[in-house]
């Protein structure tokens, strides 16, 4: 599987912000046939660092009904939690290697 096709975006919210300043650890929306070795080595090629711990979650499809009978769907989704292995190297998203 091609690298860009396994990662697709990185999460920023406050939650993971708050993961990337006290653990080291990024969160990204991965492609649902990928491995936790396959992100590993995704990420080192994209951006150059090397990776400790990848954990992976998977997200459920949820539902959410509306005023007038509508209901609205939220997709299943799968997310990575990268670790970093040293605790200086940092991840800019807005550079790829």
């Amino acid at each position: 599987m091609r690298i860009y096709r396994l990662i697709k975006k990185p999460i920023v919210t406050e939650k993971t912000s708050k993961l990337e300043l006290t653990n080291n650890t990024y969160v990204f929306t991965v492609d649902k046939r990928s491995t936790k070795i396959d992100i590993k080595k995704a990420i080192f090629d994209l951006y150059g660092v090397e990776v400790s711990d990848v954990n992976m979650l998977n997200t459920r499809e949820k539902f959410k009904f509306a005023k007038k009978g509508l209901q609205y769907r939220k997709r299943s989704t799968k997310k990575a939690y990268v670790k970093l292995k040293n605790s200086e190297d940092k991840i800019d998203f807005s550079i790829l290697k």
